[in-house]
């Protein structure tokens, strides 16, 4: 990572807080935990079926007529569910059992709007219930003070509504024009005119020194990587170097847009995986060097599915349930959950089998070990074993 990359992440704060952050909103246990959690945004609404194939289910091909995948576009995994073969580069994971797919993830009285449901993923609500704050960012603030950690999160790639937050450093390296004159704001001295802009002030402060921190320990790493394919493995990149730099960071934000495939899917969908599994390879690869593969867990994420029948355009439209991706050296890999019934479709949707809060739930407990986890109340049992 260049230098002038560090720069822009110091620059790329995307909100800052209009509420203070002090140390009593943590516990002030020092962070002595390696274990960081990269969360990958597949922006538009992946669709899920085409991803994990039901090839042995009739019913698959007789809702996809044009778009569904014959045998020499998928790599079986077992007598039912094949992947697209556009993620062959991910094989790897799967063959080592570091891969975990699981079925079904959805929330009730799903919402088909992008702009609302992404907001629901990221702040853990549902259709019922809107999230008020990014739905890891309570737990992580009380449990590492800011001042021991370099970042509670970095965004690379796409929003920060996954961070909302009235405390903690949260940081954005995609927003970085928002605060291009950064010294003159980290270094105001002038009265302020109002309580409001002195806490603006403050914050601006704390955010820069975190930064700061964050430039000077990326600046010293000097066995930097580069991991190719696209924006996503530049994304992957970044990640992959603030990891290997010591940066405490306890969670990473990737987002790779496209996904909105309402038209001639087949070959869009095709590339956007291929480039997904090409930066989980790369990121594999690179960390197993480090030796921090194992203190590393990716998860997907995406706004809902699309809907199980094809649609005019040889593409799907908005839909609800789809199945996800964890990968990672304390993964127990294979496949979790029951997936929708393509025979018991609402107005030609899957019905969600899981509640994705509880992979939020099992990430915040079991992996993270967190003292506090906002989700408990949705621990499902079928992924006891997830997290080794």
């Amino acid at each position: 990572m260049k230098r002038r990359h560090c720069l822009k992440l110091m620059a790329g704060c995307a909100m800052i807080p209009l509420l203070p952050f002090t140390e009593s909103y943590a516990n002030n246990r020092a962070s002595t935990s390696r274990k960081r959690l990269i969360l990958l945004e597949l922006s538009g609404a992946n669709d899920g079926l085409n991803t994990v194939v039901p090839y042995s289910d009739d019913r698959y091909y007789e809702l996809r007529p044009s778009i569904g995948l014959g045998p020499d576009r998928l790599i079986k995994l077992n007598n039912n569910f094949a992947l697209n073969a556009s993620l062959k580069q991910a094989m790897p994971l799967w063959e080592s059992a570091q891969l975990a797919i699981v079925h079904g993830l959805g929330y009730p009285s799903p919402n088909r709007s992008h702009f609302k449901s992404i907001a629901l993923w990221e702040t853990g609500g549902d259709g019922n219930v809107a999230g008020r704050h990014g739905w890891a960012t309570h737990d992580l603030e009380h449990a590492y003070a800011s001042s021991h950690v370099d970042a509670h999160g970095i965004v690379l790639g796409g929003g920060m509504g996954i961070f909302s937050s009235p405390g903690g450093n949260w940081l954005s390296m995609s927003a970085a024009d928002q605060f291009s004159n950064r010294r003159v704001v980290a270094n105001h001295t002038h009265k302020a005119v109002n309580d409001t802009m002195a806490l603006l002030l403050d914050r601006a402060k704390v955010l820069k020194s975190s930064l700061d921190n964050i430039s000077r320990k990326v600046a010293l790493n000097k066995k930097r990587v580069q991991i190719h394919g696209g924006d996503l493995s530049d994304q992957m990149t970044h990640a992959v170097n603030i990891i290997n730099s010591g940066i405490n960071v306890p969670v990473i934000k990737l987002s790779l847009n496209g996904f909105d495939t309402h038209d001639q899917q087949t070959y869009k969908h095709q590339s956007l995986l291929s480039q997904v599994a090409r930066a989980i390879s790369g990121m594999r690869r690179e960390l197993i060097k480090s030796g921090e593969w194992n203190n590393t867990v990716l998860l997907t994420y995406s706004e809902f599915g699309r809907r199980a029948r094809e649609n005019k355009s040889h593409g799907t439209d908005h839909g609800t349930a789809a199945a996800h991706f964890l990968c990672g050296g304390r993964i127990n890999g294979g496949m979790y959950g029951t997936a929708p019934d393509l025979g018991q479709l609402i107005d030609d949707d899957l019905q969600h089998t899981m509640d994705y809060r509880a992979v939020y739930s099992r990430l915040l407990n079991d992996w993270l070990e967190l003292p506090s986890n906002s989700f408990a109340k949705f621990t499902d049992d079928r992924l006891n074993h997830l997290i080794s």
